[in-house]
């Protein structure tokens, strides 16, 4: 075990393991999600671990194995390489290792490798000593590894922060910089697979593309740009490479402990070897395929991975050189109110009885489908008064007397616990007077924008954002954000969800672009208001293209996906 690797993953005290939490688990607790065969197949042709190689001589590593997904393919290529000659058990006691938390996997896992390791020859006592010292039962992230890997291979655990016990993610934690914010379990995979690599391997994972472009993966993004080079990236969005449906869009990330160079990326391919036989060899520049993207400068600190369509990002990035952000143009992105508890603070207008003052009309997703605003009688409770304190109860008997009703119900929150002077307050401090603003409501999941002007009535949800502006008027702004221009930076920065929706949060919305107001010639800003209310969309895209000067080439690098 190198200096550094001391370091950075020290052994930790006896007892201390995912095993006690995870080995009798169900398989989506413990995020395993199994993976298509000519996938396998794929990745370790991407990682060049090819039986046309002496395979002895390299070291390959499967952090979480399970029932041996990754770990057989690998295994009958080592055993390929020999190309029939005897295979020597101390030649291949070193080439390969292998963890999985969950022991019924792993046992699984053992016996196939053990039945190959028999069929190449090998003495039954041989294939069990072999089997014992390559696969390992126990927690890949606070496991010793002594040696580093020339091969790092997997689908590592889909398993999201709350579903990790408490002690755990502690543990975790305090090893792992880039488990950050709301990381999911399969970012400090990365990480600790990262450090075990030596120089020139190279790893290949299959997993969310998630951390590509959430504030959570910056961490990671930050460790790869300074160490590492990602030298390839398939998109599988839609593309059926497990033998489960999963939620988040899976991506094929391969990464190298060398210098950065080209990163080449591919789309959405066929699910076969006929299809990813050859596009692996494109993705290595042995041969030409047209649908293979060479790109450099793609991985910069921390980041946004952007790498789903080269052409529409360059625009975006002249478009991002030449004019501001929406909130540096006089506009404000923000995300409606969180209760911490809507079943006791959202309800009927009509079924809240407290005093007017304290409820507000609450405007929710389904007010807005339609296009238009068409309020359905929701109210969120007030505990706030006009000095941004919360009131007092005892000066309100009406709602003193709902708060007593419900006191339970509201301790339970977190908030609660945090303030118990304001125990009753919403996680979010409401202001009442934002009712009477005029804003331009946004639901956060979509397959395309559905931007709605709100006269300045009601109090947005938490599951939408709104932006409010003191230059631009809005009207003229809700068709730049109907537009296809404002659906490129969405779809360049986004993530998407099952469906092929994007995510419409204020951290994408705010990297959008507009003029300064001042710059919009006075007919150009009548158009642009006109479309918008006859919401007609070609209307907002042919005027919003004039605002931001686009010529026919580049306006359609913006179109698509």
């Amino acid at each position: 075990m190198s200096v550094v690797q001391q370091l950075l993953f020290p052994v930790e005290p006896p007892g201390i393991s995912a095993v006690d939490f995870f080995d009798s688990a169900e398989r989506h607790e413990r995020g395993a999600i199994y993976t298509r065969e000519e996938v396998v197949e794929f990745i370790l042709d991407l990682v060049g671990y090819v039986p046309a190689k002496n395979l002895s001589r390299n070291r390959l590593l499967e952090p979480s194995c399970g029932a041996g997904d990754f770990l057989i393919p690998a295994v009958k290529r080592l055993l390929t390489s020999f190309r029939g000659r005897p295979i020597p058990p101390s030649e291949i006691e070193q080439s390969i290792r292998a963890v999985d938390v969950n022991g019924a996997e792993l046992n699984v896992a053992k016996k196939a490798v053990e039945k190959l390791l028999l069929g190449h020859g090998l003495s039954g006592k041989a294939a069990v000593k072999i089997s014992n010292i390559w696969l390992r039962h126990g927690d890949f992230l606070v496991s010793d590894w002594p040696d580093s890997f020339t091969h790092i291979v997997g689908n590592p655990p889909y398993v999201r922060q709350e579903s990790i016990p408490e002690e755990l993610l502690r543990i975790y934690r305090a090893r792992f910089s880039t488990l950050f914010d709301r990381a999911d379990l399969y970012i400090p995979f990365f990480e600790k697979s990262l450090g075990l690599l030596e120089r020139n391997g190279l790893l290949g994972f299959i997993c969310s593309d998630r951390w590509m472009k959430n504030r959570y993966g910056g961490p990671l993004r930050g460790l790869i740009a300074r160490d590492f080079h990602l030298k390839a990236y398939v998109d599988f969005t839609n593309c059926p490479a497990f033998h489960s449906e999963v939620v988040a869009y899976p991506a094929v990330t391969v990464l190298s402990r060398s210098k950065p160079d080209l990163t080449r990326t591919a789309h959405r391919p066929k699910i076969s070897r006929e299809v990813l036989g050859p596009l692996s060899r494109a993705l290595r520049g042995e041969i030409v395929d047209p649908s293979v993207i060479e790109s450099e400068g793609v991985v910069k600190g921390e980041e946004p991975w952007l790498l789903n369509n080269i052409e529409r990002l360059n625009v975006i990035r002249e478009i991002e050189g030449n004019l501001p952000k929406i909130e540096d143009a006089g506009c404000r992105v923000v995300i409606g109110v969180a209760t911490g508890a809507d079943r006791i603070y959202v309800r009927l207008n009509t079924e809240f009885d407290v005093e007017e003052s304290r409820k507000l009309p609450l405007v929710m997703t389904r007010d807005i489908e339609s296009g238009e605003v068409n309020w359905k009688g929701m109210a969120v409770l007030n505990p706030f008064g006009d000095d941004g304190k919360v009131v007092n109860p005892g000066d309100y008997p009406r709602f003193a007397a709902y708060l007593e009703e419900h006191r339970l119900g509201i301790l339970g929150r977190n908030v609660s616990r945090r303030n118990p002077r304001a125990w009753f307050r919403t996680i979010d401090r409401i202001y009442p007077e934002l009712c009477a603003i005029p804003k331009l409501l946004i639901p956060d999941i979509k397959g395309s924008a559905n931007i709605v002007f709100e006269e300045g009535m009601l109090y947005p949800h938490h599951n939408l954002y709104f932006v409010t502006s003191n230059t631009w008027d809005l009207r003229a702004l809700q068709a730049v954000l109907l537009s296809r221009v404002a659906h490129a930076f969405i779809a360049t920065y986004s993530v998407r969800m099952r469906g092929d929706f994007l995510r419409f949060q204020a951290q994408y919305l705010r990297r959008i672009r507009v003029p300064d107001w001042a710059t919009v010639p006075r007919e150009l800003r009548k158009e642009l208001r006109q479309a918008a209310i006859a919401r007609d969309i070609e209307r907002c895209n042919v005027a919003t293209r004039e605002a931001f000067g686009l010529n026919q080439k580049k306006w359609e690098a913006l179109a698509g996906n």
